[in-house]
């Protein structure tokens, strides 16, 4: 494990290393130190040596993100650790619960549990929240019947404790479907949310508020209540909480302050994907959203997968499903996209692209497929849930 982690931690410092050597080819001045806003068109950068540096500017864009939450919880503090902890730990994980059901979550407890750990995830309610239900359901029952992680379901912790006895240094109440019960952990993971870091910026002093998380509220063009500053990012508040989309809004809002352009950022039809073990990819509308948005005028397409390599190594049969939501009224138009299979985001990513450009379903049925592949399946797809038609398959 530590092996591993040496690796990652390499990779990281790779990165910011690529990263301050671009800003320098590009003439973008890198300051070390920590900034206070101190009005609309000021910042003081407090340095480690507690030297401070004051700087004046046309604009300001805050894009400092957010840093994992806790539970108020005896021992969460202390005991506790976060999705950023896992690769700094100075020994092997052991034993891990991890507490949450977000996408975070699952990641960890897969990659966990791929790793040999012995993984539990404690889920208070529904898994992947704001996500497709029944994809969210196949990713879960995939991690639970496929690779063994554990699952405990309407579940949440009371507190955590040294444990003086047995092997696992941990000992951990928790409230299971009401009742109270203890178990006994190495390690516990907390990934129930972030909250942006924005609590010791001098926002107040420039009349921005922000909610109970943190965040800052903006409108269309990134703006917030003081016209000169603008929030990026996860800081800003009901924004996609992803790298890539804080990368393409910043871009574009470089582009309206300083390169004439007008262009805003488009938060719809953002694709993503899940990095589980078996992956799951979306674009577009949930069944759940599409259903409460359009009610009966919509169609979708769905069908098991059966990847060719599985039917050679006789792995589990109809677990890999894809779906396609349509607007009946509009051509049958794709308004949602979800599969999860082995290299969803290769092929979410390609999906994402067509809807972009307002794909309708027949756009797919009239493109050839590539035999044999998990992508060929979008090209194929017949079989609607209207129908009542079963949707697995027997074969690639």
């Amino acid at each position: 494990y530590q092996r591993r982690v040496h690796g990652v931690t390499t990779y990281i410092k790779q990165l910011n290393i690529n990263s301050e050597a671009e800003l320098t080819i590009n003439n973008v001045e890198y300051i070390n130190a920590y900034g206070i806003i101190t009005g609309p068109h000021s910042v003081q950068c407090r340095y480690a040596d507690g030297s401070i540096k004051n700087l004046s500017c046309e604009n300001i864009v805050v894009a400092v993100g957010g840093r994992p939450d806790f539970p108020d919880i005896p021992g969460a503090y202390e005991y506790g650790i976060s999705s950023d902890d896992i690769f700094k730990l100075p020994n092997d994980p052991g034993k891990v619960l991890v507490v949450g059901a977000s996408y975070v979550a699952l990641e960890c407890a897969g990659f966990l549990t791929e790793l040999g750990k012995d993984t539990t995830v404690a889920m208070r309610s529904v898994p992947l929240r704001g996500f497709d239900q029944q994809m969210a359901g196949i990713i879960v029952e995939y991690m639970e019947e496929v690779c063994k992680t554990k699952f405990l379901r309407n579940a949440t912790p009371l507190k955590i404790e040294k444990s003086n006895n047995g092997p696992h240094r941990l000992e951990v109440t928790l409230k299971v479907d009401g009742q109270n019960v203890v178990n006994y952990y190495d390690n516990v993971l907390f990934a129930i949310g972030r909250r942006a870091d924005t609590s010791q910026l001098g926002l107040e002093k420039v009349g921005i508020q922000t909610d109970d998380r943190g965040k800052i509220p903006t409108n269309d063009s990134d703006g917030t209540a003081c016209p000169s500053i603008y929030a990026i990012g996860d800081v800003a508040k009901g924004r996609i909480e992803l790298t890539p989309v804080a990368i393409r809004a910043g871009k574009l809002l470089a582009t309206r302050l300083y390169g004439g352009k007008s262009t805003l950022m488009n938060y719809n039809l953002v694709p993503t994907t899940v990095f589980t073990p078996l992956e799951y990819g979306s674009c577009g509308f949930s069944e759940e959203a599409a259903l409460d948005t359009y009610g009966d005028d919509i169609e979708i397409y769905h069908s098991t997968v059966v990847p060719l390599e599985w039917t050679v190594t006789k792995r589990r049969d109809n677990i890999c499903y894809v779906k396609m939501i349509c607007l009946k009224s509009e051509n049958e138009k794709v308004i949602g996209f979800h599969i999860a299979s082995p290299f969803a985001a290769e092929i979410t990513q390609s999906v994402a692209v067509a809807m972009k450009c307002g794909a309708t379903k027949s756009h797919f049925d009239d493109t050839v497929g590539i035999h044999p592949s998990i992508a060929e399946e979008i090209t194929l797809l017949k079989i609607t849930k209207s129908s009542g038609r079963e949707a697995a398959k027997a074969g690639c």
